[in-house]
C-alpha cells in the first residue's frame, strides 16, 4: 500500500475546484456518469483500431443506492485503470485523462471515439456530496486492481485488490447533510435529467415486466411477469441518427420522450446535422406559439456529447429562435468546467449562423413545397420569423421569400405579391407606397370597410412587435410606408391629387372649429376639419401613427422609450367631415343646447366605433339616445 499527498497545483487550479466544489451538487452525478461512459467508449475505440486486444461485449454503467450503508456505488465496465494510472490521473487532478487520450489517438480517431472528458476535475464533484469516496478500478491490461481511498483531504492511500472483472467501480460515502441523495426518487430524477439520452446504457435497479400469456394459458389466468434491468436511457435518440432513416413517425416520438406533459403536435422539425467546420447534430421543433413571447423561452435542451448541459441556449441559438423546442448536441461548444453556461467565442458564432441558415433554408421548402399548408400554420409560427426579421440581418434577407402578409380577408401575400398587387390603387401623389392595415378586425372595423370601400387592401397585422417589423421594413425598402387604417381618414391615409372641396365657407369653418374646440376637451382630442365625402362619417377619431406606434414599440421594450412618449397620455385627432349633414346641421342649429346635445352624440357614436366609449360615458350615451327616440 502506498500514501501521499494528492498533487494540486494551488495557483492555478484550486480556485477551479473550489468553484466547482461549491456550485450546484446535483451534477455529481452527471459527472461521474460521464467519466464512465468515457471509459467505457475509450474502450470500445481502442478494441475498434486493434488497441486492445478484449471483448468489448455490450457494456453498461450501472448505479446502486445502499441507503442503510449511507453508499453510492457507479459501477462500469469500461477501460479501467493501472495502479500508475490512478496515480497520475486521480491524484494528480490537473492533468486530464481524457485530453491526453485524445491527443494521443487524434490520427485514429473515428466517428465512434465520443470522448467526453475535458477538464479532469469531474471526478473531484463526488466530494460535494461525500464525506470518503473509493475507486476501485481494474484496467483491461493485464495487471493487478487498485483501490483508491480518500476522505477529502490532500492525503490517500493507493493498494492493490483482488478485484477481477474489467472496468471501475466509485463509491460514495454520503455525507450527513447529503442525504437527500440516498433516495431512490432523487437519483432516479437525476438519472432522468443529465443523462437521459448518455450513449451507453445505464442500469438502475429492476423493473417488473408483463410477458404474453402460453398459448394454452386460461383467460383468467394471470399474465407472466419477469424482472428486467431498469434502463433509464435512451443510448441512440433520434437526433443522432440521419434523417434518411427518420420518418415523421419517429420525429413526433421523441418529441414526446423530450416534453411528456406536451399534448399538442409539434407543427415542423428542423434535423441539424453538420461536421465542418464544427460538429453539431440536433431537432429543433416549431411548436404552436402564443403572441406571449416571456414563457415560449428555456425549452431547447443543450448536450454535449449526449450529456444534458442546460436548457439555456442563448447565445448558441439565435435569441429569436429560443421559442422553439428541442434539441442541440456539439462537442465544439465551450464550456466551464461545472459545464453550466457557456462562453461566448468565435465557434458559438459560428454556430448560430449556421442554424439561423438552417432554419430559413426550412421554412422557405416548406413555403415551396406546400404554400397552402404553411399560410395555415403561419398565424401560429409568425411570431417567430418576424421576431427573426428584426434582430437577424441575414435571416430578415432570407425571410423574404416566405414570411407572408395576410390580408382581413384571409389573403395570403409575399411583399413582392403584396407589393404588385396593390402599386396601382395605393400609391400616394408623392409616389409612395402605402401599405394599410388593421391590428384588430372588430375594434377597427369601420375604418377598416371605409378603406376597402376605396378598393384598397387592408392587412392584418396583430403581433405584439409588429411596431418594431414595420419601422425595419420602412427602413429597408424604397418608397414604402406602413399605415394603420384608424391612424388617419382615408383620403389623408393615401393622399392623391384630387381633393373634395368643402361645402362650408372659410368663415363657416371657423366659427364650426371655434364652438367645437371649445365644447370638445381639449385635453383628449385635437380637433381638425376636413372636406370629406358626405357619405363619411360625420365625426371620425384617430390616432396619429408616429405616436401610437411609438407607444406600442415602447411596450415591448425599445423605440417610444427615446422619445419619452411610454408614459404620455392617450391623445386622439377628432376629424370632422365639413360635408356631412350633421355637421351642416351642428353649425346651424341656435339653441346651445340643442348643438351641444349634437355635438356630444356625434362624439360618442365616434367613440363607440374607436372602442373608446366606457364607465360614465358610456351610461349617459344610452341615456341621451334613449331620449333622442322618443
Amino acid at each position: 500500500m502506498s500514501t501521499g499527498t494528492i498533487n494540486v497545483s494551488v495557483e492555478n487550479i484550486f480556485p477551479l475546484i473550489k468553484k466547482f466544489l461549491y456550485s450546484d451538487h446535483e451534477i455529481f452525478l452527471r459527472e461521474l456518469i460521464s467519466n464512465a461512459t468515457d471509459a467505457t467508449l475509450k474502450l470500445k475505440h481502442l478494441t475498434n483500431i486493434g488497441e486492445a486486444s478484449v471483448e468489448y461485449g455490450n457494456p453498461m454503467i450501472e448505479v446502486k443506492v445502499d441507503k442503510d450503508n449511507k453508499k453510492i456505488h457507479i459501477i462500469d465496465q469500461g477501460i479501467g485503470m493501472t495502479k500508475d494510472e490512478v496515480e497520475k490521473y486521480i491524484n494528480q487532478i490537473a492533468f486530464s485523462g481524457a485530453e491526453e487520450f485524445i491527443e494521443k489517438y487524434k490520427d485514429k480517431q473515428g466517428d465512434d471515439a465520443g470522448i467526453i472528458g475535458h477538464f479532469g476535475l469531474g471526478f473531484y464533484s463526488a466530494f460535494m456530496v461525500a464525506s470518503k469516496v473509493e475507486i476501485i478500478t481494474k484496467s483491461y491490461k493485464d495487471e493487478p486492481a487498485a483501490h483508491w481511498t480518500c476522505d477529502g483531504s490532500p492525503n490517500y492511500t493507493l493498494e492493490e485488490t483482488d478485484k477481477t472483472e474489467r472496468g471501475t467501480e466509485i463509491i460514495l460515502h454520503i455525507a450527513e447533510d447529503e442525504t437527500e441523495f440516498l433516495e431512490d426518487s432523487r437519483i432516479n430524477e437525476l438519472l432522468v435529467k443529465y443523462n437521459k439520452f448518455m450513449p451507453i446504457p445505464i442500469k438502475f435497479g429492476t423493473k417488473t415486466e408483463t410477458l404474453p400469456k402460453p398459448e394454452d394459458a386460461k383467460e383468467d389466468d394471470p399474465a407472466p411477469t419477469q424482472e428486467v434491468d431498469n434502463i433509464i436511457n435512451n443510448p441512440t435518440p433520434a437526433w443522432t441518427k440521419q434523417p434518411t432513416d427518420l420518418e415523421d413517425k419517429d420525429y413526433s416520438s421523441f418529441y414526446r420522450e423530450l416534453y411528456p406533459m406536451q399534448f399538442e403536435e409539434p407543427l415542423f422539425n428542423i434535423h441539424l446535422n453538420v461536421d465542418y467546420p464544427f460538429n453539431l447534430t440536433g431537432i429543433l421543433y416549431f411548436p404552436k406559439m402564443t403572441n406571449d413571447m416571456s414563457i415560449q423561452k428555456d425549452k431547447i435542451q443543450l448536450y454535449q456529447n449526449q450529456v444534458f448541459v442546460t436548457d439555456n441556449v442563448e447565445g448558441i441559438v439565435p435569441e429569436f429562435l429560443t421559442m422553439l423546442r428541442g434539441v442541440i448536441d456539439s462537442p465544439d461548444i465551450p464550456l466551464n468546467v461545472s459545464r453550466s453556461y457557456l462562453q461566448a467565442d468565435g465557434a458559438v458564432k459560428k454556430i448560430s449562423s449556421y442554424i439561423t441558415r438552417k432554419v430559413a433554408d426550412k421554412l422557405k421548402s416548406l413555403f415551396n413545397d406546400n404554400r397552402e399548408d404553411f399560410e395555415k400554420k403561419w398565424d401560429d409560427i409568425k411570431i417567430v420569423i418576424e421576431y427573426g426579421m428584426l434582430t437577424e440581418d441575414k435571416f430578415f434577407e432570407k425571410a423574404q421569400k416566405f414570411a407572408l402578409y395576410p390580408t382581413v380577408d384571409g389573403t395570403y401575400y409575399t411583399y413582392e405579391e403584396l407589393k404588385e398587387k396593390v402599386k396601382a390603387t395605393q400609391t400616394d401623389k408623392d409616389d409612395k407606397l402605402v401599405l394599410l392595415y388593421a391590428s384588430n378586425k372588430e375594434e377597427q372595423h369601420s375604418y377598416i370597410q371605409a378603406a376597402k370601400d376605396k378598393g384598397y387592401e387592408v392587412l392584418l397585422l396583430d403581433s405584439p412587435i409588429i411596431a418594431h417589423l414595420i419601422q425595419k421594413l420602412e427602413s429597408e425598402k424604397e418608397k414604402v410606408t406602413f399605415a394603420r387604417v384608424d391612424g388617419d381618414h382615408i383620403d389623408n391615409l393615401i393622399k392623391k391629387e384630387d381633393t373634395t372641396i368643402s361645402k362650408l365657407s372659410e368663415e363657416e369653418q371657423e366659427t364650426l372649429k371655434t364652438f367645437l374646440t371649445e365644447t370638445i376637451p381639449s385635453e383628449k382630442f385635437t380637433v381638425q376639419l376636413e372636406a370629406m365625402d358626405s357619405s363619411s362619417n360625420p365625426f371620425i377619431i384617430t390616432e396619429p401613427e408616429f405616436m401610437r406606434r411609438m407607444k406600442d414599440m415602447q411596450k415591448t421594450g425599445g423605440g417610444g422609450g427615446m422619445f419619452g412618449m411610454g408614459n404620455m397620455p392617450d391623445m386622439y385627432n377628432l376629424i370632422v367631415n365639413t360635408n356631412h349633414e350633421l355637421v351642416v346641421e351642428i353649425l346651424n342649429t341656435k339653441t346651445k343646447k340643442k348643438k351641444e346635445r349634437l355635438t356630444s352624440q356625434a362624439l360618442d357614436l365616434a367613440k363607440l366605433s374607436k372602442g373608446l366609449l366606457k364607465g360614465e360615458d358610456m351610461t349617459a350615451f344610452i341615456k341621451r339616445s334613449y331620449e333622442m327616440i322618443k
